[in-house]
């Protein structure tokens, strides 16, 4: 059945493969393996990126479920009716099959009628003249504003001007239609970051930590790793729809001590009164603490990893020992206590590929491995080569656009073949053609340079900056 999924106005890319993979999770979108996604339509004259889409769902539990626990919906509706004007909306909802409005209208209910308006304020007056048209519908119910059994919604888009930053509107659209589910508003204010006992330089933001783990299908009874957990956003997110967590960070001083006995990762879970990580390791990405023969454990790998802009990645070893200048060592069993092992830098080159090597060994059949990806962007428009490994079928890629010269995109990969030695191997070949093609700009710290250089440097001679910002489109799409 369609139904109309009104989005918040934001995180565009991220807004349809959001809802398809809890699509997934709640029953309604196909196996993993498959290619199947969900059928979407635009209304009539709306843009590509109007909050309002018609989506094709199985069954209104599963729209219900989607709505309730997803981050960028607003709310999901049976529209009973739509039109460019209040005489075609009547005709519309006259023409709605009468069993459809009939258990919604009868004596015995209450209901609920509320006025929402897109790109513009509505006053108060303005509202109860609006719903005073609704007359033509034939509610036997008793209205109750506080608690009622059925919500309905009139739902206007109008011609609001170029210059506010929404996507333009060729004319006006009304909806109305019978609320299925909405969005949980309490959820980011309670987790938001500036309330959070234990905080560290790349705290994972927790709107988007909850659409990771979205992304991830976080669950209960299913494990979800992060292998640079850091101050555990992402696993707070995860830990907050049920599943378990386990975390690692080379860094044992953020897993073991943070800022004190009260002020430490296992803090922010406590804060909460989420379920603690299974288990906080001191572990490297290049060399991963599994025993051999050891695969297929985690449902789904969330992670940021480093990729040196606001903190570069580390790997095990010294620069002398890497280099071979000084021999591999034992530390003495009464210095264990308090060492600190030392490390040498990691590109991002490097991690990437040992994320997927990582993922492709440890994750189950079907688990999803959700990590974000830095891009340039070029004419505003940023790359779309991304690493690929043998045992994985990218799903979504959504850009977080950061500024115009650069972006990161969150990857979710599903896992859809077993790990084996011929796979590892074609893996191999595939890293070193990715790195010798696409990764040259990430080998020497090329991505903080393009990040942090003066807009004038990086115009042409001929150019001026201030014409070129001038030059901007008023309607800024992904930059919302």
């Amino acid at each position: 059945m369609w139904y109309l999924c009104v989005f918040y106005h934001r995180l565009l890319d991220y807004r349809k493969p959001e809802v398809e993979a809890l699509a997934e999770l709640f029953g309604g979108g196909g196996s993993p393996s498959s290619h199947h996604r969900l059928r979407w339509k635009l209304p009539e004259h709306h843009h590509p990126d109007s909050p309002f889409h018609f989506v094709d769902l199985p069954s209104e539990h599963i729209a219900r479920s989607i709505a309730n626990r997803s981050i960028l919906v607003k709310g999901i509706y049976e529209v009973w009716g739509e039109g460019s004007s209040y005489e075609e909306l009547e005709e519309a909802i006259s023409c709605y099959p009468e069993e459809r409005k009939s258990p919604y209208l009868v004596a015995c209910t209450t209901f609920k009628v509320n006025i929402d308006s897109f790109g513009k304020a509505v006053s108060s007056g303005v509202q109860q003249e609006r719903i005073q048209r609704l007359t033509f519908i034939p509610f036997k119910g008793r209205v109750d504003l506080r608690n009622p059994q059925h919500k309905f919604w009139l739902m206007e888009t109008d011609d609001y001007g170029s210059n506010n930053g929404l996507p333009p509107m060729v004319q006006k659209t009304i909806f109305f239609g019978r609320e299925v589910g909405t969005a949980d508003r309490k959820l980011l204010p309670t987790y938001q970051l500036k309330s959070r006992k234990y905080l560290g330089p790349t705290a994972m933001d927790a709107e988007m930590a909850f659409l990771m783990a979205n992304q991830g299908l976080a669950d209960p009874g299913k494990l979800v790793y992060d292998p640079f957990v850091g101050t555990g956003s992402i696993l707070v997110a995860a830990a907050h729809f049920g599943a378990m967590t386990m975390g690692a960070d080379i860094d044992i001083r953020v897993v073991r001590d943070g800022r004190g006995p009260d002020c430490n990762v296992w803090s922010n879970f406590k804060q909460y009164g989420l379920p603690e990580p299974i288990s906080l390791i001191r572990a490297d990405n290049n060399l991963p603490p599994w025993r051999a023969g050891l695969q297929e454990v985690f449902d789904a790998i969330i992670c940021d990893p480093p990729y040196g802009v606001r903190a570069g990645g580390r790997k095990s070893g010294g620069r002398k020992l890497l280099k071979g200048a000084v021999e591999p060592y034992t530390v003495p069993d009464d210095k264990r206590a308090g060492h600190i092992p030392s490390t040498a830098p990691y590109s991002l080159v490097e991690c990437v590929h040992d994320l997927l090597e990582v993922a492709a060994k440890m994750l189950v059949m079907g688990g999803r491995l959700v990590f974000f990806y830095p891009v340039l962007r070029e004419d505003e428009v940023a790359e779309t080569d991304y690493p690929e490994h043998p045992c994985f079928r990218l799903v979504a890629s959504c850009e977080q656009i950061l500024s115009f010269r650069y972006s990161r995109v969150l990857l979710t990969m599903v896992k859809i073949a077993p790990y084996t030695e011929a796979i590892a191997e074609t893996a191999r070949k595939m890293h070193l053609d990715f790195k010798e093609n696409h990764l040259k700009w990430l080998e020497e710290g090329n991505l903080h340079s393009a990040v942090f250089t003066p807009i004038d440097l990086l115009s042409d001679s001929s150019g001026d900056s201030k014409l070129w910002k001038e030059l901007k489109p008023k309607y800024r799409g992904k930059y919302v």
